[in-house]
């Protein structure tokens, strides 16, 4: 049996890669993720860190969905944390628990520099495509924020060298956002995703089914 961050990333992997599920499995993936949230008070964290959700091995840096290598908790650990509750919402956007969970967590959000201030400085920059994902799923109405987000990532990606799953999981945000928004990004960086994806590794086969779903937008 998958502990539940094994759980989440072959969920992310089977549905990008245009797996179905049925109602059962899905029923399954949010009891499992219900039964499992972190059960000590954490508030004394603050807002920068997550709430229902965190890894059993707090000190292991934990992959992101599209692998961006963390190297803080504060990418670590909200990416664990987003991405579960993300799923949650997809399965299970009646339940009054997940309702709570992603009200909270979207004000927990709004508090943090990573998620809602503009804040680019270290893995704050990654965060932020982590929140850009969420919001896409849980918030789609929230369209100055998602803008915000978007901006944020315009203005500084090229600032330095970065990990090439930054852009990837960018890339992976705009085949999730309302195509008018996502459109005009798809074209920005389209050229530079494709060049990034010509080298064959365990990645290539989901990278080609992200490049279809976003592409298949701008056609």
């Amino acid at each position: 049996m998958y502990e539940i961050y094994e759980l989440m990333i072959k969920t992310n992997q089977h549905l990008i890669s245009g797996g179905f599920l049925t109602d059962a499995q899905k029923a399954y993936i949010v009891k499992r993720f219900l039964n499992e949230q972190t059960p000590i008070n954490i508030t004394r964290w603050g807002n920068m860190y997550p709430k229902f959700f965190i890894p059993f091995e707090r000190e292991k840096k934990y992959q992101t969905v599209i692998p961006m290598s963390p190297k803080t908790q504060i990418l670590s650990q909200n990416a664990y944390e987003l991405e579960i509750i993300r799923l949650l919402y997809l399965f299970a956007e009646e339940n009054s628990e997940v309702k709570i969970i992603v009200n909270k967590t979207l004000e927990r959000l709004k508090q943090t520099c990573f998620g809602y201030k503009s804040c680019y400085t270290g893995e704050c920059f990654e965060s932020g495509i982590i929140v850009l994902r969420f919001l896409a799923s849980v918030a789609p109405h929230e369209i100055s924020w998602i803008k915000k987000q978007i901006k944020l990532f315009n203005q500084h990606y090229a600032n330095k060298r970065r990990h090439s799953g930054v852009l990837k999981y960018f890339w992976l945000c705009l085949s999730e956002l309302p195509i008018e928004i996502a459109k005009p990004e798809i074209l920005r960086y389209k050229d530079l995703v494709l060049s990034q994806n010509k080298s064959k590794n365990d990645d290539h086969i989901l990278n080609a089914k992200i490049n279809d779903k976003v592409l298949s937008r701008v056609s």
